[in-house]
């Protein structure tokens, strides 16, 4: 069930704008207002759940089966070497619904432990910009 006061499933329901990268009926991924690194994506259940323990049965192999396909979207799309996969579940949880970060990560970016310095977009295009290599290199992972 979504709640209002919920700035995620605001963002599901399309009430607050959002550069969705991945749209799938029980999934939504879409990029971080205040990324660690430019292309991170946030997935979430489409469905308000506020931490993993949570997450539904039915939901727990498409989440990380989208988890797996944006980890390999940010290094086809954006050119990463590798990916930060992680979630936090209430501490450090920012938002109170289940969200999965995925980071795109390369040798020497200057990423230590869990100290996350945050950068922003130069404006909307090119956060737009992101999304849209994202979404691109997901479409070429879905079936014809």
């Amino acid at each position: 069930m979504a709640t209002t006061s919920c700035v995620f499933c605001q963002i599901v329901a399309g009430e607050t704008p959002a550069d969705v990268v991945l749209d799938e009926p029980d999934l939504l991924g879409f990029l971080d207002q205040r990324p660690v690194f430019k292309g991170h994506v946030l997935l979430v259940p489409r469905r308000h759940v506020v931490t993993l323990p949570e997450l539904p049965a039915e939901l727990r192999d498409p989440f990380l089966a989208a988890a797996q396909r944006l980890a390999t979207a940010v290094v086809d799309a954006l050119g990463a070497q590798g990916s930060f996969v992680a979630i936090n579940n209430v501490v450090s949880q920012s938002v109170p619904h289940l969200h999965l970060h995925v980071v795109p990560r390369t040798k020497g970016d200057g990423l230590r432990g869990f100290f996350w310095p945050r950068q922003k977009y130069d404006d909307l295009a090119e956060r737009s910009h992101y999304a849209e290599r994202l979404r691109s290199a997901l479409a070429g992972d879905r079936p014809g």
